[in-house]
């Protein structure tokens, strides 16, 4: 299964993609947009503050073949997988 950022979704498909823990180390659970020096950049953001924001990077473009056809769809496909990721997992 391919390992992905527990907060954005984010695959992680080259080094140089995961974010750090506050001892400098790598974090294997959330990526370098999301989480440096052991804490979110954005700490008080919501999931769906979050899903707004990765929206342009998941609708089809140049750069992104394979994406979702439009905005709407991207967020319906977000608003199902986001809560399974850690950080958005409701306990």
């Amino acid at each position: 299964m391919e390992s992905r950022c527990q907060s954005c979704g984010m695959p992680f498909f080259e080094e140089g993609l995961y974010g750090t823990n506050a001892d400098g180390t790598e974090s294997s659970d959330y990526c370098k947009h999301c989480f440096t020096n052991g804490s979110f950049g954005n700490p008080n953001e919501t999931m769906e503050e979050m899903i707004e924001t990765c929206i342009p990077f998941e609708v089809k473009s140049d750069e992104n073949p394979e994406g979702y056809p439009d905005a709407d769809t991207a967020r319906k496909a977000m608003l199902e997988y986001f809560p399974s990721l850690k950080r958005w997992k409701v306990s």
